[in-house]
């Protein structure tokens, strides 16, 4: 039994895994699509969010057949729900993908005022969500506390730069009320980018719930996991 329940442990990682890959990429493509208002990009990034929501509900029927099977208890019962969970939030980030290549599609401006965008810090923010969606990964990955509980503090940087965004462009568009429509759905990006900070602090926090709980019953290794200061 322990050796099938292994297998299916490492079966569900790996979805997980793919899914991770999937949901970086449309994050990745809809963030490159709105700084170059890219329509056929981001096209590309709301067909894909089909095989978002495919890999959504394969991941939570495995989740429920490795519950009803095999019954997981303590550390695997932990991992288990923590997949669940970070499936989720997954799954929620690849909606703001969609939102914000759906943006791009009915955005009839041909390009955005470039140095707008560096002020509003909207590539800044897009690299900062990319970054958290790596670490966490490799948080998962490594079964490092360290990483994971590093996130929390780059959430803020989101959160910042999200506040910033009204007073920008409430300034900007004192001079240009004619390009008005474009630049106030924009503060939707900024929403979506900000939301998807949320979502992957708490894929991080689901990382810190499985790891803690690995610590307990492995009491050796806490110290790799609680560095002394």
């Amino acid at each position: 039994m322990v050796k099938f329940i292994e297998s299916e442990l490492l079966l569900l990682k790996k979805e997980i895994d793919e899914m991770w890959t999937l949901v970086y990429s449309q994050l990745d493509r809809a963030g490159e699509a709105v700084l170059t208002l890219d329509k056929e990009l981001a096209r590309q990034v709301v067909v894909r969010e089909k095989r978002v929501n495919a890999f959504e509900l394969k991941i939570d029927s495995d989740v429920e057949d490795v519950i009803a099977l095999y019954n997981p208890v303590a550390i695997d019962l932990r991992f288990v729900l923590a997949m669940l969970k970070i499936n989720t939030n997954l799954e929620r980030l690849g909606d703001f993908a969609e939102s914000i290549a759906r943006f791009v599609i009915n955005c009839d401006e041909p390009a955005l005022d470039s140095e707008l965008l560096k002020r509003l810090r909207l590539e800044e923010m897009q690299a900062e969500v990319l970054s958290m969606l790596e670490i966490t990964k490799r948080a998962l990955d490594e079964e490092s506390l360290e990483l994971a509980t590093s996130v929390f503090a780059k959430d803020n940087l989101l959160d910042d730069i999200n506040g910033s965004v009204s007073a920008v462009l409430a300034d900007y568009l004192k001079d240009h009320a004619d390009n008005l429509l474009p630049y106030l759905n924009l503060v939707s990006v900024f929403r979506k980018l900000e939301r998807s900070g949320d979502h992957i602090t708490n894929i991080a926090e689901e990382i810190v719930f499985y790891i803690d709980a690995k610590v307990l019953k492995h009491s050796g290794k806490i110290d790799e996991h609680y560095p002394q200061k």
